[in-house]
């Protein structure tokens, strides 16, 4: 096993790197209440759904354990949940077909790291960009806890503006708003407004599983007031009963998705699962030695081929787009090098699947888990400082991704109206030599995704 996992060399432990496979563990464990919960909103039942969110997460771990060897947890993406699920409900399309998409983006996604076409893409889109992407997929994913927690909920839309008469004669203008605080009176909101503060506090004073913590507290105040209920059961058997993979396991539609009108999905599903594994990669990579001397990353494409058919794996097991998480970076600050931790957050997984019952009432709490989404949206937010905005030639699409993204309720809209943005004004303003083929073919594609009228 030492020799086989490198940890001497790697100036590890066998100690070491299971105590950051279980911090690892302990950071991301969430994603077994919310990912599910997310998903149940494109139709896909939560029992089945937990079950595969587990599979997909020990499948991947185990993978990029033994396959790349690298302390890197995998599991269903945030964001790219929230796409599958909210993203692609204008367009009128089953969830069946959402995986099917998944799955030929996971394609995708691997041939291009088999044909190493992988860092003549990287480089086609700019870091702003990249950055951009992320802060609004943060504020999507922010904006989707507020309001499923009720702290903030829809107002009127097509109201009249109103005209109002102030004290001193003056008029005033009340122009019509889309959202409004929510009823903070009540008990579920506030719940929900205890568990994102405790989770805040949790996170600042860096206590390891302070969303897990914060979900938990939550749902157990919840049942205190008696606005929720306690599990049925505690333990049970994996995958049998009600907690069996069947109504979902290879029930995706592939066919359907092979026509042009699903491109730009398919664009957007695979650059938001190729972003956000370089850029966790990237982000970690230089605590654990995947950089070389020239700030390189070292055999790369191993950890994205893992990705790649992780995700292809969790289409198949009906869950959403998966990859390597950022929270990996908690147990290489414990000292994790090698696979051998991803391979001990694979087995706390796996041991998951037995206490589902424990789990699944969490998923019908939105105040529960609801604080951990506007967390993880935060954490998400610090790309905005990266992005170079004294360039307004990077600035400006940038903006207009996260703005777009947010305010339609669509990741698509942001991510393809910042790529069409970007390459214009790069062209109008004399700045084409910015640009490379790979970034003009992107720019392109997704042009198409307005000239089709796909804007949702």
């Amino acid at each position: 096993m030492q020799d086989y996992f490198k940890i001497k060399e790697r100036g590890s432990s066998v100690k070491t790197e299971m105590l950051g496979g279980l911090t690892t563990f302990l950071t991301m464990a969430y994603i077994i209440v919310v990912n599910p919960a997310i998903l149940a909103f494109a139709g896909i039942p939560t029992a089945p759904s937990t079950v595969a969110t587990i599979l997909t997460s020990v499948f991947g771990c185990l993978l990029m354990g033994l396959y790349a060897n690298r302390p890197l947890a995998v599991a269903p993406y945030m964001g790219e949940n929230a796409f599958i699920a909210f993203g692609l409900t204008a367009l009128g399309i089953g969830w069946q077909q959402r995986l099917g998409a998944v799955f030929i983006s996971g394609i995708i996604f691997l041939l291009l790291a088999l044909l190493k076409i992988r860092p003549w893409l990287a480089n086609s889109i700019s870091l702003s960009m990249k950055h951009s992407f992320a802060a609004g997929i943060g504020l999507f994913l922010a904006m989707i806890g507020l309001y499923e927690t009720g702290i903030i909920e829809s107002a009127v839309t097509n109201m009249p503006v109103k005209s109002l008469l102030s004290a001193d004669g003056l008029t005033l203008i009340n122009p019509p708003v889309p959202l409004k605080l929510g009823p903070l009176h009540d008990p579920k909101v506030l719940v929900a407004i205890f568990g994102t503060v405790l989770t805040a506090v949790l996170m600042i004073r860096k206590i390891k599983g302070a969303m897990l913590i914060g979900i938990i507290a939550s749902a157990s105040l919840g049942l205190a007031l008696g606005v929720s209920h306690g599990p049925k059961a505690i333990f049970s058997l994996p995958f049998s009963g009600d907690y069996t993979l069947a109504p979902i396991f290879l029930q995706l539609d592939i066919l359907s998705c092979l026509k042009l009108s699903f491109l730009p999905i398919l664009l957007t599903l695979f650059l938001m699962s190729f972003l956000d594994t370089l850029s966790t990669i990237v982000g970690v990579g230089a605590n654990c030695g995947m950089l070389d001397e020239k700030g390189n990353l070292t055999d790369v494409e191993k950890p994205m081929i893992v990705d790649a058919t992780s995700c292809i794996f969790s289409a198949l097991v009906g869950s959403s787009t998966s990859g390597a998480f950022i929270e990996s970076a908690a147990g290489i600050r414990e000292g994790a090098r090698t696979g051998l931790a991803s391979i001990t957050t694979a087995g706390l997984f796996m041991l998951s699947a037995f206490f589902i019952p424990l789990i699944e009432p969490l998923q019908n709490l939105k105040f529960a888990y609801g604080p951990a989404l506007i967390c993880v949206g935060l954490l998400m937010l610090n790309s905005v400082k990266l992005i170079d905005i004294d360039d307004l030639t990077e600035a400006f699409p940038a903006f207009a991704t996260i703005a777009i993204m947010v305010f339609t309720y669509s990741i698509a809209n942001g991510l393809t109206a910042g790529l069409v943005l970007y390459l214009f004004l790069k062209l109008f303003t004399g700045r084409a030599r910015d640009l490379n083929g790979g970034s003009v073919m992107l720019g392109l594609l997704c042009l198409m995704y307005f000239v089709w009228g796909l804007p949702h």
